[in-house]
C-alpha cells in the first residue's frame, strides 16, 4: 500500500519561501493532479517527493516511511518529465531496459517487463527504433514505458504533455488514464492545464503561491469552488465575475448588477445569503448558466460584442457594466455583433464571493 503523505512541508530558496506548510494525504492507487499557475509551487512539491529538492521543513512519507533523507534512487518512485530525457544513441528497448540492467535484473525478466510495458503502451513495433525516429507522442510513451518497467510504488508526472500538439495531448491523456487503470499504483501528476486536471484526476489539488487553495474531486472543484481564484482557474471558458450588491429583505432578496440589471435570488438560496444583505459581492456565473430566453422573459438582453462558433456550441461575448461576460449556448446562427441577445440566467447555480476576502459565501 504505497500512499504518499506530506506534513507541514516547507521549501525556501534562501529567504524566499515558495511552499508554505503543505499538508496532503494521497492514498494508495489514487490519481492526484497538482494544478495551478506558473510559480505556484507544484513542480517544487513534486521534486521534493522525488528527492530532487531538499525539504526545508516538514516530512514526506511513502508507504508510511519518512523519506526526507533518502536518495531519489532509494525512494521506489519513477518520474516522467516534460522533455522525455531519452538516451538518443540507444534503441527504445535499451532505453526502457537500461535502468533494470543497472540493477542486475536477469535478462529474461527484463525482456518480460519491457515487452509487457510495450504491450500496454502499444509500442511493440517501435522497440528497435532510436528516439530520433519517433514522434513526440511515441517518445512520451517510451518515457512512460521506462517508468512502468521499474514497477515503482509511485509514479510522478511533471507536465509530460506540454511539448505535444493539441491532438496528441488529447490522445495521451486517454493513454495515461488507461495506464492508471492497468497498472494499479499511485500517481501524482503536475500540470498548469486545468483541462488535463479535470479529465485525469480522481482528486485535484489547486495551488496558489505555494498554498493549497482547495482539494476535491473534479466535480467538487468545478461546481463548488471555495474561492474566487479556484472558480476562475478551473473551467474553460473561465467563470464570469460581475461585481454587484445584495439588496432587498429576507423574503425578496435580489442582486443589483450594473446597467440596472436586477436578478432575484432563488428562494432556496435566500436564507444562505440573508446575512450578507446590503453588502458588495461578486457574482460568479459559468458560461453554461446562460440560456436563450426564447419564449421566456429574458433576464438580460445585452448587445453582442464577439461571436465564436465552435460547432457543438456557440460562445457570445458581451459586457455587463465594465465586466466582459461570455455565454455558451447551443449552435446558433443568424445573429451578428451589435444584435441584442435575450438570455435567461440560471441563478440557482450561481456563486457569490466576498468582494474583500474572495471566499465563497
Amino acid at each position: 500500500m504505497a500512499g504518499v503523505t506530506l506534513r507541514g512541508v516547507v521549501k525556501r530558496f534562501g529567504t524566499n519561501e515558495v511552499v508554505h506548510g503543505v499538508d496532503l494525504d494521497i492514498p494508495h492507487n489514487e490519481f492526484v493532479v497538482l494544478v495551478g499557475p506558473s510559480g505556484c509551487g507544484k513542480s517544487t512539491i513534486l521534486r521534493m517527493v522525488a528527492g530532487l529538492e531538499d525539504i526545508t521543513e516538514g516530512e514526506i512519507a511513502t508507504d508510511g516511511k519518512v523519506v526526507n533523507e533518502l536518495a531519489p534512487k532509494d525512494r521506489d518512485i519513477a518520474m516522467v518529465f516534460q522533455d522525455y530525457a531519452l538516451y538518443p544513441h540507444l534503441s527504445v528497448y535499451r532505453n526502457m531496459s537500461f535502468g533494470l540492467e543497472m540493477q542486475k535484473i536477469p535478462p529474461a525478466e527484463i525482456r518480460e517487463r519491457v515487452e509487457g510495458a510495450a504491450e500496454i503502451l502499444n509500442i511493440m513495433d517501435l522497440l528497435e527504433r532510436k528516439p530520433k525516429q519517433l514522434s513526440g507522442g511515441q517518445r512520451q510513451r517510451v518515457a512512460m514505458g521506462r517508468a512502468i518497467v521499474r514497477r515503482p510504488k509511485v509514479f510522478l508526472f511533471d507536465e509530460p504533455l506540454s511539448n505535444l500538439d493539441a491532438k496528441l495531448r488529447t490522445q495521451m491523456r486517454t493513454e495515461i488514464k488507461k495506464l492508471h487503470q492497468t497498472v494499479a499504483t499511485t500517481i501524482i501528476y503536475v500540470t498548469h492545464d486545468q483541462v488535463e486536471a479535470m479529465t485525469l484526476a480522481e482528486r485535484i489539488v489547486v495551488l496558489r503561491d505555494g498554498i493549497i487553495e482547495q482539494i476535491g474531486s473534479p466535480d467538487d472543484v468545478y461546481n463548488h469552488p471555495n474561492s474566487l481564484f479556484v472558480a476562475g482557474f478551473i473551467g474553460a471558458p473561465t467563470m464570469n465575475f460581475i461585481p454587484c450588491r445584495l439588496t432587498g429583505d429576507d423574503g425578496n432578496l435580489a442582486l443589483s448588477l450594473p446597467d440596472d440589471i436586477v436578478l432575484p435570488v432563488p428562494e432556496e438560496r435566500r436564507s444562505r445569503y440573508a446575512q450578507y444583505r446590503d453588502r458588495d459581492v461578486v457574482l460568479g456565473l459559468r458560461p453554461e448558466f446562460f440560456s436563450l430566453a426564447e419564449d421566456r422573459v429574458p433576464s438580460i438582453s445585452p448587445r453582442i460584442n464577439v461571436i465564436e462558433p465552435l460547432g457543438s456550441d456557440t460562445l457570445f461575448f458581451f459586457e455587463i457594466g465594465s465586466s466582459e461576460v461570455v455565454a455558451r449556448t447551443p449552435p446558433l446562427t443568424g445573429l451578428h455583433p451589435g444584435d441584442a441577445l435575450p438570455l435567461a440566467v440560471d441563478t440557482a447555480k450561481m456563486h457569490l464571493f466576498d468582494a474583500e476576502t474572495e471566499k465563497v459565501l
